[in-house]
């Protein structure tokens, strides 16, 4: 199995699927033969998630530019209206609307509160499209993912654990 092998002052191992590939996390001086054993313990965990970025990965690779243009368009309507609904819903003014190509982020939001979403939202359902926007302007309030983060978006979307689980499908 192919992998790449970051090594960090962290103290525990970890395993991630990113880009199709395998990363993992790891001690300095951490021996291969743990690697090993830990890639072999969670192997049903990394095929899994390996198929489901490949599948994932092949559903982009089909979308035509026209297909692309159409969601961008799509986005930036979507997204413009409810970010307002939900900016107007939270008493919370933001700034700039962005649309993105952008393929491991679903959106961002920076200090000045400028919003960035990828059109790739416009593939999930509507309840994830809409955590995505709560979860967004809920920085503006906080810039962190703390639990008063959270809480800001649960007072939004008492249900958004479930929401946020559509993202990873």
């Amino acid at each position: 199995m192919d992998y790449e092998i970051v090594y960090s002052g962290r103290k525990t191992l970890s395993l991630s699927v990113k880009g199709g590939r395998l990363v993992i996390r790891a001690p300095f001086g951490t021996r291969k033969e743990k690697i090993d054993k830990a890639i072999a313990a969670h192997r049903e965990w990394i095929v899994t998630h390996l198929e489901e970025q490949r599948i994932k990965q092949a559903r982009i690779n089909a979308l035509t530019e026209e297909d692309v243009a159409s969601l961008k368009k799509k986005a930036r309507e979507v997204l413009t209206a409810k970010t307002e609904y939900f900016a107007k819903k939270m008493g919370l003014e933001y700034g700039r609307i962005s649309i993105t190509s952008a393929m491991t982020r679903f959106g961002s939001c920076n200090s000045k509160g400028n919003i960035a979403f990828s059109y790739r939202l416009m593939l999930y359902p509507e309840e994830a499209i809409d955590y995505v926007v709560v979860h967004e302007l809920a920085h503006l309030v906080e810039m962190n993912h703390s639990p008063r983060f959270y809480r800001v978006v649960e007072a939004i979307l008492p249900d958004y654990r479930k929401r946020k689980e559509l993202l990873k499908k």
